[in-house]
């Protein structure tokens, strides 16, 4: 039995503490609705489709005069009426009678079926077939698809195109979605600049503040950047204070150690519960979470690309956690040796 890595022990001591579904719920017209986290179960208002209908051209008539029907022995049908798209009711008609229907007619209950176009030889109202029909062939009965009070879409699922139209097909407008959550990214460290200031030796540009926010938004989250802070720690701690009083959630890039000091974990323990304190795999010693006034705190590395890894391992995944989606943790996909 293998044991549990190192990075996974830390993924689950993490997201463990995550508040799943923190985020409240929101109305939202469905063509914004793609791309959202779908907030309760959403079960079918009526059923799918609502009545019986034709799926091909043809004629309606009733299977059990097609029984016997040969070439030898063709069975024929006298056309008395036809029903097409959008008229609410279908016309009734007797025995050796037929009605002519275009795909998405309604039809009725009972022992009928359509025999298609190209299966009838057809001479002016009346027509000869010379094979039986099954019931109920080439009609798609009501709620075939789907029933009153069916679950269609699951509580936590993150919207599509297909669920979009799913949830058209039932009449309804808008979709309860969780709200997204707010999170705010901040870069550390004194020597880090804006990227778009004027560059000087021994500075860093902040490319990891525009990288993080876009990852935010990609994740589902709505980023704010809280800038840059220098490695004062009594104004760091503040500056975070701050941000939780309207964000549900922190990343902070670099600032993993100032001057000897575990600057990161000593700020995460003056807000909060300091969770993770590094993780024994390469480049993991950055990687530091915890959680604040119920609100998680994740700093991943300065390096840009560790950053991202960073994100995507434990970031994205409480992003999901709040807005009640089921979380899978991502797997690492660089490689993991112990330091």
């Amino acid at each position: 039995m293998s044991e549990t890595s190192p990075l996974v022990e830390a993924q689950e001591k993490f997201i463990n503490a995550v508040t799943a579904q923190a985020m409240a719920a929101e109305s939202i017209a469905l063509d914004k609705a793609v791309g959202r986290t779908l907030y309760s179960d959403l079960s079918a208002t009526e059923d799918s489709p609502p009545y019986h209908r034709a799926i091909v051209e043809g004629f309606l008539v009733n299977n059990a005069e097609t029984q016997g029907a040969s070439e030898e022995s063709p069975a024929s049908f006298k056309i008395v009426a036809q029903v097409a798209p959008g008229d609410a009711t279908c016309p009734s008609f007797g025995p050796g009678e037929a009605i002519e229907v275009q795909t998405g007619s309604i039809l009725p209950d009972g022992q009928v079926a359509i025999v298609r176009m190209w299966e009838a030889k057809r001479d002016g109202d009346s027509f000869s077939i010379s094979r039986p029909f099954p019931p109920r062939f080439f009609i798609e009965d009501k709620g075939c698809d789907i029933q009153q009070g069916d679950l269609i879409i699951k509580a936590g699922s993150m919207l599509t195109p297909e669920h979009i139209g799913i949830i058209a097909s039932l009449g309804i407008g808008e979709a309860s979605v969780a709200r997204r959550p707010r999170v705010t990214v901040f870069a550390s460290g004194d020597e880090v600049i804006p990227f778009t200031a004027p560059f000087k030796p021994g500075m860093i540009r902040d490319c990891n503040s525009p990288m993080l926010e876009a990852a935010v938004y990609e994740a589902g989250g709505l980023p704010t950047l809280g800038g840059i802070m220098g490695d004062n720690f009594d104004t760091f701690v503040g500056a975070v204070r701050n941000t939780l009083e309207k964000a549900d959630m922190i990343v902070i890039s670099g600032g993993t150690a100032v001057g000897g000091r575990d600057f990161i974990s000593d700020l995460i323990k003056e807000v909060g519960e300091l969770l993770v304190d590094g993780v024994p795999m390469r480049s993991g010693r950055p990687l530091i979470m915890g959680i604040a006034a119920g609100k998680p705190i994740v700093c991943v590395a300065g390096h840009p690309p560790e950053a991202l890894r960073g994100f995507q391992l434990f970031a994205a995944p409480a992003i999901a956690k709040l807005m009640g989606q089921d979380v899978e943790l991502p797997k690492d996909q660089a490689q993991q040796s112990p330091q």
